[in-house]
C-alpha cells in the first residue's frame, strides 16, 4: 500500500540542508511523490506528529532524501550531530545506503519515548510468582494447595523460573540502559497451570535502535543472561534424579529433546534417554537421532521423571531456543539481521515455512508459533536508525556462537504424548 507524500516547504528543505553542510555532501535531492507505509514511518514510536511546546500537532511536513556522501569518517559521530541539529526542526534522520552512495533521509517527526507505569509490572510479576508458585505446588502434591506447607511445595519451581526469566530480561533491560534505548522494565505474564504457570517475560523498547550494534548487544544479552542460570540447573536437576521404568499412559506426556538436552541426561546418566528395548541394537548416532526428532517406539523401556526443578529449568531451555530462532524481532531474528541485513528476510519467511512443516508432522504447537511469528512479530526486520555501521569482528564471532547455541538447544518435538 502506498500513500502521498506531503509537500515540503523548500524554506524548510533549505534549513535541513544548511544544518548538514559540513558533515555531507549533497549530491542530489529527493522528495518521493509517494511512500509505503514502511517508509513513512520507519521507526517504532515515530509517527507524523511533532512535538511541539508540550503539545502534539499533526506534521505538515513530508519525507525528503539527500543522496551523497559523508564528509565524516566516524558515521555514529555524523548522525549524532545531524539529529541533535534536526531535531530542531522536528525531523528525524536515517542513513541508508543507496546505488552505491548513502542516502540521508530525512523523516518529519522525533522520538519521545512515552512514561511507562512500574507498576504495572510490579503487579505482573506479584501474579506470574503466585502462578508458577501454584502451578508448582499442584505438579508436587497433585492437589489444589490450600496448606500454607503444600503452598511452599511450589517454591523450588518458582525460584528456578523467576531466576532466569529475571535473568534474561534485565539483560535486554540493562543492555538497553547502556545503549541510553528508551525501554520498560518487564512485563511477565502469569499463566496458572499451564506447564510451568506463566508464558514468559517481555520488555518494550521505547525509542528505536540507533545502530546494528546496539540491536545485537540489546538481542543477545538476555538469552546469554538467562542461560547463566539455566546450564547449571539444568545439570543440577537432571544429576538429582533416578532413571525407572518409562510409565505408558493417555495422559503422560515425554518432554522434547534437543541436542544439548540429549547430552546433558548422557553425561549426568551415562545412557541416552528415554531408553527403549526396541532401541538397543541401534548405532549410538542412530539412536540419538531417534530420540531428538521423537521417533518414539512401542515397548517397555526407562527414563527419568521430572520434578519441578528440572521441569522449570526445561521449560527455560525451551524458551530460549523459540527466541533463538532467527527469524523477525525475535532475540535470533535481530541476531540474523545484524549478519544479514535485508537478506533476513526471505530466511524468516522460509524458516516460518518449516515451522509449519513441523506443526503438521512434529509438534502442533509449531502452527502455533508460526502465526504468531507472522501475523504478530513479523518475518522482517526493520533496520536501525544509522544502517552504515556492520558488526566488527568480535560480535560477528559472538554471533555464530548464538546461532551455534540456538541449534544445540533447539527441541523439534518439544512435547510428545506417551500412550
Amino acid at each position: 500500500m502506498m500513500i502521498e507524500n506531503t509537500m515540503l516547504d523548500g524554506a524548510l528543505v533549505s534549513k535541513l540542508r544548511a544544518e548538514i553542510d559540513d558533515l555531507f555532501q549533497v549530491n542530489s535531492v529527493e522528495i518521493p511523490r509517494q511512500l509505503s507505509l514502511a517508509e513513512a514511518s520507519p521507526i517504532p514510536g515515530l509517527g507524523r506528529l511533532t512535538q511541539q511546546r508540550g503539545r502534539s500537532e499533526v506534521s505538515t511536513q513530508g519525507v525528503v532524501i539527500f543522496v551523497g556522501d559523508l564528509l565524516m569518517q566516524d558515521s555514529e559521530a555524523a548522525y549524532d550531530l545531524i539529529a541533535e541539529r534536526w531535531q530542531a526542526h522536528d525531523y528525524t534522520p536515517l542513513l541508508r545506503r543507496h546505488k552505491g552512495q548513502i542516502a540521508l533521509i530525512g523523516q518529519p517527526g522525533v522520538v519521545v519515548p512515552k512514561p511507562s507505569n512500574p507498576w504495572i509490572n510490579f503487579w505482573l510479576a506479584v501474579a506470574t510468582i503466585l502462578a508458577v508458585l501454584l502451578t508448582g505446588a499442584n505438579y508436587e502434591c497433585q492437589c489444589y494447595p490450600t496448606a500454607l506447607e503444600e503452598w511452599l511445595l511450589g517454591i523450588p519451581m518458582m525460584l528456578t523460573i523467576m531466576a532466569v526469566l529475571l535473568a534474561h530480561e534485565f539483560g535486554h533491560y540493562f543492555a538497553a540502559r547502556y545503549h541510553k534505548v528508551a525501554v520498560t522494565l518487564p512485563y511477565f505474564l502469569p499463566l496458572p497451570f499451564l506447564m510451568v504457570g506463566t508464558l514468559g517475560a517481555f520488555i518494550q523498547l521505547r525509542s528505536p535502535f540507533k545502530t546494528k550494534k546496539e540491536l545485537f548487544d540489546i538481542g543477545v544479552a538476555g538469552p546469554l543472561a538467562g542461560l547463566v542460570f539455566a546450564i547449571p540447573l539444568i545439570f543440577w536437576s537432571i544429576a538429582r534424579l533416578e532413571v525407572g521404568p518409562a510409565v505408558r499412559g493417555p495422559f503422560n506426556t515425554l518432554e522434547g529433546n534437543s541436542i544439548f538436552y540429549l547430552l546433558v541426561k548422557f553425561l549426568m546418566h551415562g545412557e541416552l534417554l528415554p531408553s527403549f528395548v526396541a532401541y538397543s541394537d541401534l548405532g549410538f548416532l542412530q539412536e540419538y537421532s531417534r530420540l531428538l526428532i521423537g521417533i518414539i517406539p512401542p515397548g517397555s523401556g526407562t527414563d527419568i521423571s521430572l520434578d519441578t526443578v528440572a521441569l522449570a529449568a526445561w521449560f527455560s531451555l525451551v524458551v530460549t531456543a523459540m527466541n533463538l530462532i532467527p527469524v523477525g524481532q525475535l532475540d535470533g531474528g535481530h541476531v540474523i539481521y545484524c549478519l544479514l541485513g535485508d537478506k533476513a528476510r526471505p530466511l524468516g519467511l522460509g524458516l516460518i515455512g518449516v515451522m509449519v512443516l513441523a506443526g503438521i508432522f512434529l509438534w502442533p504447537g509449531w502452527l502455533l508459533w508460526a502465526g504468531l511469528v507472522f501475523f504478530i512479530i513479523g518475518p522482517g526486520h526493520p533496520p536501525p536508525l544509522n544502517d552504515l555501521i556492520e558488526l566488527d569482528s568480535t560480535r560477528k564471532t559472538l554471533a555464530y556462537v548464538m546461532i551455534v547455541i540456538f541449534v544445540i538447544l533447539f527441541m523439534p518435538n518439544p512435547l510428545q504424548q506417551f500412550v
